[in-house]
Parts: C-alpha cells; sequence; structure tokens
C-alpha cells in the first residue's frame, strides 16, 4: 500500500485561525479561551504568566515591611550579596528579575503588595474545618503579601485547625501532630510557587478529624503525571520569578526535591505517605 505523509515542523509562534486558537488534544482539536489561551500563547513564547508585567503599578504601592521581611530573610539565608540588599528598592527588583522595561512583574505584586488579590484574583489562601464533606463547621482567609501568607497560614493550621495527640514517654509529656510541620510547610510553599495564578480560585486546605487535603488550582509541566512528580525529577516551577525570590529568602531548594522532603518528612515522623492525585487544573495533596 501506498500512502503519502506531511511532516510540518512546529511553529516557534502562535498561529490562529480565523482569529481563534486551537490545541490539538487526543484526536480533537480543542479552542483555546481564557486563561488556558492565556497559557498557551505564553508558553509558545517561552514566558510564564509570573513573568508578564502590570502596567500602572508603581513600587511605592508595595509593602514596605514586606519588603523588609524579604531583605532580613535573604540575609539570613546568605543567598544574596549584601550589597544588592542595601540598594534601592527600584535597584533591588530589577536585580531580583521583578521588573520589565521598569513595569513590575506579576510576581512583584504577588510578592510584595499589601493586598494582591485586588490585582490579580485568587492570590490568598482559605482553610476550612469540615466535619464531613458537605459541613462546614468554621473557615478562614489569608491575605496579603505571599510571605505573609505564608507564616500565617502555618500559624493558623498549628494553632487552630490541627489537634496534637497528647503522650508520654517517660515521666515527660510529648506532643505530636497529624501532619509533620516539615511536610506541612513544604506543601503550602509549593502550593503557593506553583498555584496557577491565571485561575481566580484561591488555595483551599480542607482540615478533617482524620486528614487534611491541600487544593492548588494548579498545572504540572507538559507531559508530566503526578507519579513523575513523586520521582526524581528537575526543578521546573510554574511560577520561576517567583520561586527564585522564595530560594534567595530561603524558604526553598531549587533542585526539584520539595515532593521527597515531603515524603521524607511524614516517614521521619512515622505518619503515613501523603496521597497525590492529578488532573488538568486539580491537584491535590492529602495527609491521611
Amino acid at each position: 500500500a501506498q500512502y503519502l505523509e506531511i511532516a510540518v515542523d512546529p511553529y516557534p509562534y502562535p498561529i490562529s485561525h480565523k482569529g481563534r486558537y486551537y490545541q490539538r488534544s487526543g484526536s480533537t482539536n480543542q479552542e483555546l479561551t481564557g486563561a488556558p489561551l492565556d497559557r498557551f500563547l505564553m508558553r509558545k513564547q517561552g514566558l510564564h504568566w509570573d513573568s508578564a508585567p502590570m502596567p500602572g503599578i508603581p513600587a511605592g504601592a508595595l509593602s514596605g515591611n514586606a519588603i523588609a521581611t524579604f531583605k532580613t530573610m535573604a540575609s539570613e539565608s546568605q543567598r544574596l550579596d549584601p550589597s544588592v540588599l542595601a540598594e534601592t528598592t527600584d535597584d533591588l527588583l530589577a536585580k531580583l528579575n521583578l521588573l520589565e522595561k521598569k513595569h513590575l512583574k506579576r510576581a512583584a505584586i504577588l510578592l510584595f503588595h499589601p493586598q494582591p488579590e485586588r490585582l490579580i484574583s485568587g492570590a490568598f489562601v482559605k482553610i476550612g474545618y469540615f466535619h464531613t464533606e458537605s459541613d462546614l463547621l468554621y473557615h478562614d482567609e489569608i491575605h496579603g503579601a505571599h510571605f505573609d501568607q505564608a507564616r500565617q497560614t502555618l500559624d493558623l493550621l498549628l494553632s487552630k485547625y490541627l489537634k496534637a495527640a497528647i503522650g508520654y514517654r517517660g515521666v515527660q509529656r510529648t506532643e505530636t501532630l497529624p501532619v509533620p510541620v516539615a511536610a506541612l510547610r513544604e506543601v503550602l510553599f509549593n502550593a503557593l510557587i506553583h498555584k496557577d495564578y491565571a485561575c481566580p480560585s484561591p488555595i483551599q486546605i480542607r482540615v478533617y478529624a482524620d486528614h487534611l487535603k491541600v487544593w492548588n488550582p494548579g498545572e504540572l509541566p507538559e507531559h508530566w503525571s503526578a507519579d513523575m512528580l513523586v520521582g526524581e525529577h528537575a526543578s521546573r516551577p510554574h511560577n520561576p520569578c517567583l520561586a527564585n525570590v522564595f530560594f534567595r529568602a530561603g524558604e526553598i531548594e531549587a533542585w526539584g526535591r520539595g515532593i521527597k522532603r515531603i515524603f521524607d518528612a511524614c516517614h521521619e515522623a512515622g505518619t503515613p505517605d501523603p496521597i497525590i492525585r492529578y488532573q488538568p487544573g486539580d491537584l491535590w495533596v492529602e495527609f491521611p
């Protein structure tokens, strides 16, 4: 049998048909609109969502306290030259790759704006305590600059939502949390850094009497699966500008070991392995 094969190399820039963009999914063509279209266009140009500029927002609108907090953390981590930390805010933002032709990037808004959700919908965290899947007993929302969100969310979980089991080692009283603090901290930072902020929904943490779930509206890199996250892999942050600043502050590593660190923390504490589930747009981490 004879056949004709036509090979077409992918074009480096997105092409529309009658003003619309399509993407091949299996055996069908799907029209892209909204957030998926935004991600597609930026990916084709080698850009990331958090690197896009936000004209009209001056550096003076950022929180001086949030910037001071970062400087303290970066000084302690020693991942940024002290001379950089002594520079003006504009120069510091430029050195952190948070400016695009003098415009603040979206990452700068998330990191240092006192109310980032006013400019970026869904840039906050929700925590709820559930008796059943549909029976919510109480809840909180955490707003503000991202370093503040991370600290306040962890503090709330430890002080209000998680109940420590009381035990004794000899005459010494012990308290054991159902989720190791190191694992909780790592999954929280992963959610804040890898969230798809084109989605207007916030990160959601559901706490139950016997388990905890963290939902992150996010996207894995192309051709990745939840199983690949658990195995050895390179660092591929969804928001690299955001990840770079968290790294400079000493809050994360940059070697793609976040998920492994979560499992290691659970093993050291003797708690069950977390369960990771993923479907496009939704990433769940559950601590049974």
